[in-house]
């Protein structure tokens, strides 16, 4: 995936294991980051600091969606124990890291850090990779306040 096309349909558990489909979030505009584990050192510091401006990212009418690889199990005791109160999807088959051609780091052992922010229509505006957990989120809500 890269700037300017548009996210294909595509279905995933959530963490409560209902069906998230992507078609119901046409409308507005969507952060969705991937992420390496749950409760791991940086996952969990970029987690917790979406959590921390997830009003905001809202006040700006946006939602924020964080995918790896974990169970939705693992994603329910991830999203309790730091009180996440955005969506996680749950990757087990890699399908979506495929389908947004996530790219893997430190010689591919690693699964990447990218966030993606797509407008209202499903158009991806702009995508940061880094392993550098906590820039991700100044980056995305700086588009996010942009498109307004």
């Amino acid at each position: 995936m890269k700037i300017g096309d548009k996210v294909p349909d595509f279905t995933a558990k959530n963490h409560y294991g209902e069906d998230f489909k992507w078609s119901e979030q046409i409308g507005k505009p969507i952060v969705i980051y991937f992420y390496p584990k749950d409760d791991t050192p940086g996952c969990t510091a970029q987690a917790c600091s979406f959590r921390d401006e997830y009003e905001d990212f809202k006040d700006l009418g946006a939602e924020v969606i964080g995918i790896s690889g974990d169970s939705e199990k693992s994603h329910v005791k991830f999203a309790e124990k730091h009180k996440l109160p955005f969506i996680l999807l749950s990757d087990k088959d890699k399908s979506l890291r495929k389908l947004f051609k996530v790219p893997t780091n430190l010689l591919g052992l690693l699964p990447g850090r990218v966030t993606y922010i797509i407008n209202k229509e499903g158009i991806v505006l702009e995508i940061f990779d880094s392993m550098k957990a906590k820039d991700h989120i100044p980056f995305a809500l700086n588009v996010i306040r942009q498109i307004g």
